[in-house]
């Protein structure tokens, strides 16, 4: 049995050391760490719970064999999200050519909220997440992936081209174009949650544009929901 509290002062890089050196449980233990943020994006990139969970699996997966290749050249975090975001890309272009929106239903759009935005968030809120996630799912993949990053997850735009593994240059302009796209599809939504006074009112004084960006869900420092499916062992498939 792992022995938890030697993992607990572990960094992430020496749990990879570990792994690549034979330890049977270290990767399991970096997969607990990691697996709901990744489970996030995933999740958010793609719009349908299956096709998530058999990307994170896949990245899984292929992170627990190209252990021995991490460098350190970034942080291991940065790596597997890198990892998971490309399986999720791989998993949207070939979905594009297939079939239509992955969101496209109500029963689906409710199933992306975190459980607690379910439950106790106004019915508003939840309103204007389905609407932001369905205009979400009709990005090109590189600027949805750009965006669920930057704007839903909170990540520095420095910390999504790490990810991404392209210039910071690129993850701007992807956002900025993502943004553009999702603007007229939101327009009403600016109208509906009030404009003029009432709006400067509620925005506090901010530069705050109703619309012009996805609300961040998750944080990189926040889990999002966990699927068991996901993350069956962490490589166990390997």
């Amino acid at each position: 049995m792992a022995d938890e509290a030697a993992y607990g002062e572990a960094s992430d890089q020496d749990l990879l050391a570990r792994h690549v050196e034979g330890d049977p449980d270290a990767f399991g233990e970096l997969v607990r760490r990691h697996r709901d943020r990744l489970w996030a994006v995933a999740l958010r990139t793609l719009g349908d719970r299956e096709e998530a969970a058999d990307a994170v699996q896949d990245a899984l997966v292929s992170a627990y064999r190209a252990a021995h290749t991490f460098r350190g050249q970034s942080a291991v975090t940065t790596w597997l999200h890198r990892i998971t975001v490309n399986a999720c890309l791989d998993r949207a272009r070939k979905a594009a050519s297939r079939k239509t929106s992955p969101v496209d239903d109500t029963e689906r759009l409710e199933q992306l909220l975190e459980p607690h935005e379910s439950a106790s968030a106004p019915a508003e809120r939840n309103d204007l997440h389905r609407e932001l996630l369905k205009a979400l799912s009709t990005l090109p993949p590189d600027q949805r992936a750009a965006l669920v990053l930057v704007d839903m997850q909170g990540y520095p735009v420095a910390e999504a081209a790490r990810i991404l593994d392209v210039p910071i240059g690129t993850v701007k302009s992807r956002c900025a174009r993502g943004r553009a796209r999702l603007l007229p599809l939101l327009t009403h939504l600016r109208t509906e949650n009030g404009s003029g006074e009432d709006s400067k009112k509620a925005g506090g004084g901010r530069n705050r544009t109703q619309g012009t960006s996805v609300p961040p869900a998750a944080g990189p420092h926040d889990a999002g929901p966990s699927d068991p499916a996901a993350v069956k062992g962490g490589g166990g498939r390997a």
